[in-house]
């Protein structure tokens, strides 16, 4: 997920928190998270976290505008590989999307799932990530909370 930070750093600037998000079961959230506004995490270390960064300018509520400029980022900076991308609608019904990325880590299959919805002046996006294995067994949880987000 710090490879999110550095995409971010350079596209946008961090701002509050017009969201609202459950923790699931077997997820503890993490009150002090520098670059995150909300964060949990598994004890086997699968985290969900969730930022707010502004946004200006034409086309900054546009989707594929943001799942172009994601995508390319951590493609190129990371090296991870869009596996999927899918149409979401957060809790209370505003749209965005889902990216899924792969990649491995010393010979280990890694997953991250970057959900963003663009929403007024900002952009609210939940990522999630581990090891799959390790994700595979927390997946439903991640769902779970991916479906108690609300945009504000």
């Amino acid at each position: 997920m710090r490879r999110l930070a550095f995409v971010l750093a350079v596209l946008l600037v961090a701002c509050g928190r017009p969201f609202d998000v459950k923790t699931a079961p077997g997820f503890l959230e993490l009150k002090d998270s520098q670059h995150f506004a909300y964060r949990a995490t598994t004890p086997e270390g699968v985290v969900f976290g969730v930022r707010v960064v502004d946004i200006e300018g034409d086309g900054s509520q546009d989707p594929a505008f943001w799942t172009r400029a994601l995508t390319l980022q951590l493609r190129d900076v990371s090296g991870d590989a869009l596996t999927d991308t899918r149409d979401v609608r957060s809790r209370d019904g505003a749209p965005g999307k889902q990216l899924r990325f792969g990649h491995d880590e010393s010979g280990k299959p890694y997953v991250y799932w970057l959900t963003f919805f663009p929403s007024g002046d900002h952009l609210v996006i939940a990522e999630a990530g581990g090891s799959k294995a390790r994700f595979d067994a927390a997946q439903s949880s991640v769902e779970w909370m991916l479906s108690s987000l609300s945009v504000r």
